[in-house]
């Protein structure tokens, strides 16, 4: 968490971009550090994100177990 919206994420592709919350899920989904989101980047800065989604705890033992996420 940087402040003002803004994290920064660790993606699959190993690529480590600055994440920005919008204010849409800023004001029902708290993120917090660890937590499994999805991001996309943009088109035209490859080093920064937008977040639109967050897994909670279940949501993420469910895609460990099946072999979504690396471990």
């Amino acid at each position: 968490m940087l402040g003002a919206n803004k994290i920064r994420v660790r993606c699959m592709d190993g690529v480590v971009r600055l994440g920005r919350i919008p204010g849409k899920m800023k004001k029902r989904t708290w993120i917090r550090a660890g937590d499994i989101v999805i991001v996309v980047p943009w088109d035209f800065q490859d080093e920064k994100s937008d977040v639109i989604w967050r897994y909670t705890r279940p949501q993420v033992d469910w895609l460990e177990k099946r072999g979504y996420l690396k471990g």
